[in-house]
């Protein structure tokens, strides 16, 4: 049982899919969700800002001269 649901429950839905989408569709649904949830946990895991102050280029002008 998962979240409530049976076995004969869970058949039921899939049966569903199928009909509504086709066979031949179910591939694509599924990878167009993997690549959403992947997309989503690197979201959340990314840094909330990102740094852009600019480099201090003082050490580097005075390598040049």
């Amino acid at each position: 049982m998962i979240g409530g649901f049976g076995v004969w429950e869970l058949l039921i839905i899939l049966v569903i899919v199928l009909v509504i989408f086709g066979a031949k569709k179910l591939p694509e649904i599924g990878g167009g969700i993997g690549k959403a949830i992947s997309n989503f946990k690197r979201a959340t895991s990314e840094p909330d800002e990102i740094d852009v102050t600019p480099k201090d280029d003082t050490n580097e002008k005075k390598k040049e001269n």
